[in-house]
C-alpha cells in the first residue's frame, strides 16, 4: 500500500505557514501588517514563519521604506505555489481515503 501522507509538505505543517500561503495564493502580495491582522499572530511569530518559507524558496520577502516607515511585503514564488498546490492535493487525497 502506498504511503498516503508522503506528499504532505512539512513546510506547511504549521497553521501559520498554511495561513500565509493561503493568503498569498489568492493575492499577488500582502504586507506584514495585513498578514499579521488576518492571521492574528504576533510580530515574532509572523517573522519566524515567513523566514522559514523564504528559506524553502516558497515566498519572496521585499523590504522597503515608505516615507520613513519600513514596509515588508511577501509574495509566493512559482515553486511555492506549486508546492502548496501539491500539498493541498495530498491533503484532499488523504481525506478521500
Amino acid at each position: 500500500m502506498k504511503n498516503i501522507i508522503q506528499n504532505i509538505n512539512k513546510a506547511f505543517d504549521h497553521r501559520i505557514r498554511l495561513g500565509i500561503m493561503s493568503v498569498l495564493m489568492v493575492n499577488e502580495s500582502a504586507d506584514f501588517n495585513t498578514l499579521k491582522e488576518l492571521l492574528g499572530v504576533t510580530d515574532g511569530n509572523l517573522a519566524s514563519h515567513t523566514k522559514a518559507l523564504e528559506i524553502e524558496n516558497y515566498i519572496l520577502i521585499e523590504k522597503q521604506f515608505i516615507g520613513k516607515k519600513p514596509n515588508t511585503t511577501y509574495a509566493a514564488t512559482k515553486d511555492g505555489k506549486k508546492a502548496f498546490r501539491d500539498h493541498i492535493d495530498a491533503l484532499e487525497k488523504l481525506i478521500r481515503k
